[in-house]
């Protein structure tokens, strides 16, 4: 991210064009391919200055809304879980979050994402709460961390993370309950 945050938006084009499945996990924040332009600028803007990277945030999100335009190109499908938490931490104030819970109910219904919701309340966690991953046709996984992005091509690694995004998909909630925790999460911030 020297250079700014636009390169990394832009590199990752070519890796999403070719990926038939992606399996999404997200702890802490909305997948990037689900935000919307001002909550993804928030996210950019925090980054930027965190990391102190030129700030070519409104460049980058550009890149990033660009790119999100794969999630709705035929022949690529989207397995997507996000813990409840996601839905509450604000980003950008009230107004950049209830637009970007809106535009997750309406993500819900398009026919290539699946999103789960692992609420609050799940029984007996058997997967306790992960850094941010994504599996590439099971073939590769970037892993989010503070100081960088790791790329895992181990095979026994790849099973790992494919394995523990199972267990988290079997906790979450998927159509009218995941529904009902972002509608939730829009009420709790009117």
């Amino acid at each position: 991210t020297r250079t700014g945050l636009r390169h990394t938006q832009d590199a990752r084009r070519p890796l999403y064009e070719r990926t038939r499945l992606f399996k999404v996990y997200c702890s802490t924040v909305v997948p990037g391919f689900l935000q919307t332009p001002a909550y993804a600028s928030a996210l950019l803007q925090a980054n930027s200055g965190f990391h102190a990277t030129p700030d070519d945030v409104d460049d980058a999100v550009r890149a990033r809304m660009s790119r999100n335009r794969i999630v709705q190109s035929p022949g690529h499908q989207f397995a997507m879980l996000i813990e409840e938490a996601v839905l509450r931490y604000r980003l950008g104030g009230a107004e950049t979050m209830v637009g970007q819970l809106g535009h997750l109910l309406d993500a819900v219904t398009l026919p290539s994402v699946r999103l789960g919701v692992i609420p609050f309340s799940a029984d007996g966690r058997p997967m306790w709460t992960l850094e941010t991953f994504t599996v590439f046709d099971d073939s590769r996984v970037h892993v989010e961390l503070l100081s960088a992005q790791v790329t895992v091509t181990a095979p026994s690694e790849i099973t790992l993370y494919a394995r523990a995004f199972e267990r988290l998909a079997g906790m979450a909630v998927y159509g009218p309950q995941a529904r009902a925790l972002i509608a939730s999460a829009i009420e709790a911030l009117s």
